[in-house]
């Protein structure tokens, strides 16, 4: 199999290097040392191109794995109290907000939950926890 050189200046040595490290932000433990052991592999700076990308694409698919959410509007409910009144959100409501943000448009689409994820109220939760309100 042939090799290809990386030049650690390359556009595409770049552009895996920033890839890696997005899915490192987000891994698991086991996924952290898959990280460092391609990071390592690049270092050397010859690889066969193929298994460069087998590598990555295995990673990318086990990182969007882990992320898998399961949409359950009463995870929010530690929210509840921030958002009906003016008191901050609190820590688990952030951490469940940021989990859940992934469903926020399916949320926005239930006519049920609608009212209360499009309130000012939320609005200023996901506001102050940090976390972009959907453009749906």
């Amino acid at each position: 199999m042939d090799h290809l050189e990386i030049d650690s200046a390359s556009p595409f040595y770049k552009f895996l290097d920033k890839l890696l490290a997005l899915m490192h932000n987000s891994c698991t433990q086991r996924e952290k040392k898959e990280y460092i052991a391609v990071t390592r592999l690049l270092k050397m700076k010859k690889l066969s191109f193929f298994m460069i990308m087998v590598v990555v694409v295995m990673l990318f698919a086990e990182s969007q794995v882990s992320q898998a959410v399961t949409c359950n509007p009463r995870q929010l409910s530690p929210c509840l109290g921030a958002i009906t009144s003016s008191a901050p959100p609190s820590a688990t409501c952030c951490s469940k907000l940021k989990e859940q943000k992934p469903c926020l448009c399916g949320y926005l689409k239930d006519p049920s939950l609608k009212q209360f994820v499009s309130s000012p109220g939320a609005r200023k939760v996901a506001s102050a926890c940090g976390v972009l309100y959907p453009t749906c």
